[in-house]
């Protein structure tokens, strides 16, 4: 480490999964242009989009199947066009896992969307290694998961890697690092090592960017979008919530705030939320990069530097820091997902309204159960009881009626066999007619389903690399 400290490093999140808002990072990039235009030289910052979810991955390899120039973010034009040139011009770096199954795709149609911009040409790298789909590593998933993966149809397998591939894109003058999965959390921790020159050792610090990650890996929802309860957990500005900015120093303690002239809130509830979110043990949080450990974490609610009311009302200006966190050595093994065909959910919908209306659409459901032989049935009725319910049917048949006038039934059921999940659909269709009186509103989806098996494996049987594309990869 130099004996002069780096300044702290700025990192902006603007997507908190795929399908999230796409305007969403203009007012970041803004925030983070503005606060390098004021902040002291050598200071970096960088913009993230976090855009997996433990099937999107599938979901990409089966596009990918259809298209081999497609399998990445569909929204990523969407996303990152508005706001590309900006980020070039002001040397704001991209990291993200929008590359999903196809990277190199996703490379290429950056470098396009730079072409068409104008702009100077970027150089992208590529993180690879976690993609496990091939047939050369068919029989080291067959010796983790053993009889679990007779007879499956397998779409993806995908390895959750860590920054280290990131870092050293970076290290290497990568202005873009496009990912496919990396642990969401490690789309920061790559750039705090980058940046500040941590060794992949460096626990305590790894520790604390991992959750420094972690509280910006979801997007809005650490400034107040999934945290509103009206009067209970107020939100202002709900619909124009912003997302989080997080300022880490060398040893990698946080502050997270939001972009400016948004709305939302980042508060010590909000944050403590947050930290808490998906973490099955808080003295263990493991991530491929290190085991992160919060059991001793504190967040506190900091003053603005003018003094200002943060959004909550108080002296906080919607910057809350966490301190506190510790790290342990990483896991020795790499968590890797396998999704695989699993057969068809068939559902069906319809509605009961006025007098007598929930009697009525329980006796739909009855006519279904005996109509629909050999096929398990999950039966709502929305409004009533959905949520609290449970796939056996045990919870609706222990609630009495509640003679509710408002009510839509729903059936689901699922099986290998298309032919047989598609009777659930016919039968719904059929109480047009055929079922209690005034039902309407009918609709019904067949739907593939994707399965999902889950092991570990050695870090050395991944062969995690990047690589910066050249020109004439990106043409």
């Amino acid at each position: 480490m130099n004996s002069i400290e780096p300044p702290r490093l700025l990192i902006g999140c603007a997507a908190g999964f795929s399908g999230d808002r796409t305007d969403a990072a203009g007012p970041v990039v803004d925030t983070l242009i503005a606060r390098l235009a004021s902040g002291p030289a050598g200071q970096r910052a960088f913009l993230i989009f976090e855009t997996l979810a433990e099937r999107t991955l599938a979901l990409a390899q089966l596009r990918r199947r259809a298209n081999p120039e497609a399998g990445y973010e569909p929204l990523l034009d969407d996303m990152l066009r508005p706001v590309l040139a900006r980020c070039l011009a002001h040397g704001i770096r991209i990291v993200s896992n929008f590359g999903a199954a196809n990277p190199r795709a996703a490379a290429r149609h950056i470098a396009r969307m730079a072409r068409e911009l104008g702009t100077s040409a970027p150089r992208i790298a590529v993180v690879e290694g976690d993609d496990l789909s091939g047939p050369e590593y068919r029989a080291l998933l067959n010796e983790a998961l053993g009889a679990q993966m007779d007879g499956i149809r397998m779409v993806s397998a995908n390895a959750y890697i860590g920054a280290e591939p990131i870092a050293a894109a970076l290290d290497a003058g990568a202005q873009i690092v496009v990912c496919g999965r990396v642990a969401d959390p490690s789309l920061t921790v790559g750039p705090a090592m980058s940046h500040f020159g941590w060794r992949a050792d460096d626990w305590n610090r790894l520790g604390r960017a991992t959750m420094a990650g972690h509280l910006l890996e979801c997007g809005a929802q650490v400034c107040g979008g999934y945290f509103a309860d009206p009067g209970y957990k107020d939100v202002p500005g709900l619909e124009a919530v912003g997302f989080p900015i997080a300022e880490i120093d060398a040893d990698g303690r946080c502050t997270i705030g939001k972009a400016d002239a948004t709305g939302g809130l980042v508060t010590e509830a909000t944050v403590t939320e947050q930290l808490l979110y998906e973490v099955h043990d808080p003295a263990a949080y493991l991530t491929p990069d290190v085991v992160a450990d919060i059991a001793d974490a504190e967040v506190r609610a900091l003053p603005s530097a003018e003094g200002a009311e943060g959004a909550d009302g108080a002296d906080g200006a919607d910057r809350v820091e966490l301190s506190g966190v510790r790290g342990h050595e990483r896991p020795s093994r790499y968590k890797v997902n396998v999704c695989h065909e699993g057969g068809w959910l068939a559902e069906g919908e319809i509605s009961y309204a006025g007098p007598r209306a929930e009697a009525r659409a329980r006796l739909a459901a009855d006519v279904l159960t005996k109509r629909l032989h050999g096929l398990t049935l999950r039966v709502d009725l929305i409004g009533a009881l959905s949520i609290l319910g449970d796939d056996a049917g045990r919870a609706l048949a222990d609630t009495p009626d509640a003679g509710l006038r408002d009510v839509r039934l729903r059936v689901a059921a699922t099986h290998t066999d298309r032919a047989q999940a598609e009777r659930l659909t016919r039968e719904v269709m059929a109480l047009y007619t055929c079922g209690p009186a005034g039902g309407g509103g009918v609709r019904t989806a067949l739907t593939p389903r994707l399965n999902t098996l889950s092991c570990l494996l050695p870090r050395e049987s991944v062969p995690v690399r990047f690589e910066l594309m050249d020109a004439e990869d990106l043409a």
